[in-house]
């Protein structure tokens, strides 16, 4: 068994998260289509896609479109990115306010070369004063409803420059709940492998709770990092990709239920043809199915379906095309159990190097430099 997972402001409000595992925002994929979907299949908490302050404060259609949540999700998440305390203190007080939101989750993650060039993302933790800044900002202004807030951050830039400790003890002198570390760089991205006993390292430094996050592609993984680093969850993003299922394994393993789901091929065509419904319920018949053609391929990774039915799954946009071609599939195929472990979605190799502001790694100081242009609509970390 392990323990619940419990967000504290400090004023005292808090989340109860009785299955500490997180569904990692993940752009274009966590909508409130693809959150039900996973909350349906086990317990945990399922974080909405990461959105810019500017774009709330700014009141961006766009992005007050990406703030859905359905009547089932009884803790309203927020992963919230932004490199100015001002506005990602007014941005948190419009989702607090007017959205309702229990818990804010801030990204310091993010690898995009365009976003570290600006000094934002994963490169911005090198700065402390800036990162420090923005966590008070946030957690006063989440505080003001009881509202817990957490981080999310890689190692640091690269191997020589190394910014996660620092990192949780600002984020725990500021008043996060809890801090989730990547144990990845930015220079590695999603590439090679995570270095889990980092996750100890940090654990062994705070007081506060942390959530590990990499390289968790079954339950067996997430037990096992548990057991190694003795974080207080984890947090799951790749690992999940056309398997929802993934969080009733995990449910079950942190409950200590010895099993685990091996879906058939005809079970895998009933959760795409509920995902289909949730994402047409989110965006109607047409722009949902469309939106849903990136998820093919990884629902039936491993399976024998052949090239040209794997390309009109690829191109549906009814539910008449989803259902003639999922009727073309045997559904008493077993799942292949081969693809267990293995890895899913980008992986890639590690940059070179790091692309960042010219004089960037001179000084862990920024001051009231404006990095405004840092602020991208790219996430992930």
């Amino acid at each position: 068994m392990v323990e619940p997972l419990r967000l504290v402001a400090p004023s005292g409000g808090a989340v109860e998260v009785p299955t500490p595992v997180v569904l990692a925002p993940m752009a274009g994929i966590t909508n409130a289509a693809y959150r039900q979907l996973c909350r349906e299949q086990g317990a945990g908490l399922y974080v909405c896609e990461m959105i810019t302050s500017r774009g709330i404060v700014e009141r961006i259609p766009k992005t007050f479109d990406m703030l859905r949540f359905d009547p089932g999700e009884a803790v309203r998440s927020v992963q919230l990115y932004g490199v100015d305390p001002d506005v990602i203190a007014k941005a948190t007080e419009i989702l607090c306010a007017e959205f309702g939101i229990h818990h804010v989750d801030l990204n310091f993650g993010c690898p995009v070369p365009k976003v570290t060039r600006r000094g934002g993302g994963g490169a911005l933790p090198w700065k402390r004063d800036r990162l420090a800044a923005i966590l008070r900002a946030t957690v006063a202004a989440a505080d003001r409803y009881g509202v817990p807030v957490t981080m999310k951050t890689r190692l640091g830039i690269d191997r020589d420059h190394l910014t996660y400790l620092d990192a949780g003890r600002i984020a725990q002198d500021a008043g996060c709940a809890a801090i989730a570390l990547h144990a990845r760089t930015v220079q590695q991205a999603y590439a090679g492998e995570a270095a889990w006993e980092t996750i100890a390292t940090l654990v062994d430094a705070l007081d506060i709770p942390v959530l590990g996050n990499g390289d968790i592609w079954e339950a067996t993984d997430a037990l096992r990092m548990v057991e190694q680093t003795g974080c207080a969850g984890v947090v799951v993003g790749r690992g999940c990709l056309g398997r929802p299922w993934l969080f009733r394994d995990l449910a079950d393993a942190f409950a200590g239920r010895e099993r685990r789901t091996l879906p058939s091929l005809g079970e895998v065509a009933s959760m795409v043809r509920r995902h289909a419904e949730l994402m047409a319920g989110l965006y109607g018949e047409r722009h949902g199915l469309t939106d849903l053609r990136k998820h093919m391929a990884w629902y039936f990774k491993g399976f024998p379906v052949g090239g040209d039915l794997r390309r009109a799954l690829a191109m549906v946009s009814s539910f008449a095309e989803l259902d003639e071609h999922l009727a073309q599939l045997d559904p008493s195929v077993p799942f292949p159990e081969g693809e267990l472990g293995a890895p899913r979605g980008r992986q890639g190799t590690p940059r070179e190097r790091v692309i960042l502001p010219y004089g960037w790694l001179d000084s862990t100081e920024l001051g009231d430099e404006d990095i405004a242009a840092a602020e991208s609509d790219a996430s992930g970390g």
